[in-house]
């Protein structure tokens, strides 16, 4: 059992075939269309060398000027940071460099098998993450109203919780066909995944989280609906999504999001940077050798985007903090959509008025993190008197939320995740600097665990980050309130431009907060292959007959249409 509370089902056994994050929204398997030895498609000849903008040098930036660059054109990226965006992996000032923390992205499913394809790419390994009762955690405190359960399996937990958890699974299965459309996607099955989910999506566009849960004869205890939302399933608590779209959440627990997590070794931000410094082997037009990096001058991307407009020839014309001024016949945008509205300076023009609509709506959810370096993982010594771990992976319902304990052996250094928390729980934190933070961190953990002096284990400053703070983010991750169906719906399809007028075509909007899978690092990488195959058939390319990309499927899987009247 992986979960504090588990899924409706139980998780695949070897004869099912492996469920994708590729959802119910567009059920087109973007793991095949990667794997397929024709590649992803090839523009004119005419067309080599056609310099496209990419803005943003997060992952689906990275991902999409790779593959750009594969056909034979020539990316720009555009970043105003530093390559990886919300992959972003931090060290101690003056310890080990082995010791690294994750400000952003931390943790994968194997689900996101278009996320795989690259980190197979590049030669990158994982490993299990700890979350709650995960296989790789050795124990986990829930502390809730000042009350510690320990735990190695959620059996060890007062019936209280395996109760809720089979509310849990009564609630999805009565109100949301969950096994029916598990195994519709495990299976592939369209035509069954758009079935459902068109009935799904009329019904529960208006819907939140909570009200989902209010609705359930299974969740008609306050009290039940509280421990659920202090301590949730899979990665902990879930109660700062409770005023979300319940649409939102069923994407995830369909497509076992937040399930059997994997760390990237080493830090996920090596991904964006050894695509920026790979020489693919199969290359159209330029050189063997060449890479991201070979074609920008220095190594290094251009730096940020001050300034976007249309010019003749229906053309996007960039200008940079250097002043530098480029026109372009196609570009990408992939760094957070509000960005548009506020660090850059854009024409109306760019998009149409309903897209702008979608962007002004775009809901970010706030999170904040703070981690701290320690001399070994202490957590693993027992208690004399009890026998157990004198530290556990813990949840609770104190300042710290979720704390996340971090090895890589007994006798090595490690690193504690003191809190991660999202929303409300992460705007309490916002004013306090680093020390401040973990000042009252180490109080409330203190009180769990009356025993265990953690600070005399700290070798390290502690290291945070509040996305929302963040300038070039202002926010951790979209998350989609009630009626917003329509707004995600326009987003994501915006890389079929044939629908467009001729004078709002040319720039392509992609990454994660485009995607129907917000905060997952898969849907920046199906929305950098959907603006591939955009700007790919901008220019008169197309894709082999026998590998069709998105666009060519399109009409078939298009996400389902809600009314406007």
């Amino acid at each position: 059992m992986t979960s504090t509370v588990p899924n409706a089902v139980e998780h695949a056994d070897a004869q099912q075939p492996p469920i994708t994050m590729f959802g119910p929204d567009f059920p087109y398997a973007y793991d095949d269309f990667l794997a397929h030895p024709a590649g992803l498609g090839q523009i004119p000849a005419t067309a080599h060398g056609t310099e496209v903008a990419v803005i943003g040098g997060g992952l689906s930036g990275i991902v999409a000027a790779y593959e750009l660059m594969k056909m034979g054109l020539k990316p720009v990226v555009y970043e105003a940071d530093q390559i990886g965006g919300r992959l972003r992996t931090v060290g101690f000032d003056g310890c080990d460099e082995s010791l690294t923390a994750e400000m952003g992205a931390m943790r994968f499913p194997p689900s996101s098998t278009a996320l795989q394809h690259y980190i197979d790419l590049v030669g990158l390994e994982t490993r299990s993450f700890p979350n709650p009762l995960a296989e790789a955690t050795p124990s986990t405190v829930v502390d809730l109203k000042g009350e510690s359960h320990y735990a190695e399996t959620i059996d060890d937990l007062p019936q209280v919780y395996r109760d809720v958890a089979e509310a849990w699974n009564r609630c999805l299965e009565e109100g949301a066909d969950f096994s029916d459309m598990n195994r519709a996607l495990r299976e592939r099955d369209v035509p069954r995944i758009r079935e459902i989910w068109s009935r799904l999506v009329e019904k529960l566009d208006n819907q939140t989280f909570y009200g989902f849960l209010c609705d359930s004869e299974a969740f008609k205890s306050f009290r039940h609906r509280e421990i659920f939302g202090q301590v949730g399933f899979g990665t902990g608590g879930w109660d700062t999504d409770f005023p979300n779209s319940i649409l939102e959440i069923l994407r995830v627990v369909y497509t076992e999001a937040d399930d059997h997590h994997r760390g990237i070794v080493g830090g996920s931000q090596q991904l964006p940077l050894r695509l920026w410094e790979r020489e693919p082997q199969k290359i159209v037009h330029w050189a063997r050798g060449t890479s991201l990096a070979s074609l920008h001058e220095g190594g290094e991307p251009r730096p940020a985007v001050t300034r976007l407009h249309r010019t003749a020839g229906n053309r996007i014309t960039v200008t940079d903090a250097d002043g530098d001024i480029r026109t372009f016949q196609a570009a990408i945008f992939t760094a957070q959509s509000w960005m548009l509205l506020s660090k850059i300076a854009c024409d109306d023009s760019l998009f149409p008025i309903d897209h702008w609509t979608a962007i002004e709506r775009t809901h970010y959810m706030e999170s904040s993190k703070l981690f701290v370096p320690v001399d070994r993982p202490f957590w693993l010594d027992k208690d004399e008197e009890t026998g157990r771990d004198v530290m556990s992976m813990t949840l609770t319902d104190r300042m710290t939320r979720g704390t996340y304990l971090l090895d890589d052996g007994p006798d090595k250094p490690a690193v504690i995740c003191l809190s991660y928390t999202w929303c409300d729980d992460s705007l309490k934190w916002l004013p306090l600097s680093a020390n401040e933070r973990m000042e009252v961190m180490l109080k409330s953990l203190g009180e769990i665990y009356p025993k265990v002096d953690i600070r005399k284990h700290i070798i390290g400053n502690p290291v945070t980050v509040s996305w929302e703070n963040e300038p070039y983010f202002m926010g951790a991750f979209k998350a989609n309130l009630p009626g917003h169906y329509r707004y995600q719906r326009r987003l994501f399809t915006h890389f079929m431009q044939d629908r467009l007028p001729e004078d709002k075509r040319g720039i392509f909007l992609a990454g994660d907060d485009i995607s129907w899978t917000a905060g997952w690092a898969e849907g920046a990488i199906q929305t950098a292959l959907n603006a591939v195959w955009g700007v790919m058939h901008h220019l008169g390319g197309t894709t082999d007959p026998t590998n069709p990309g998105p666009g060519d499927v399109y009409d078939e899987i298009a996400p389902v249409e809600l009314p406007e009247d």
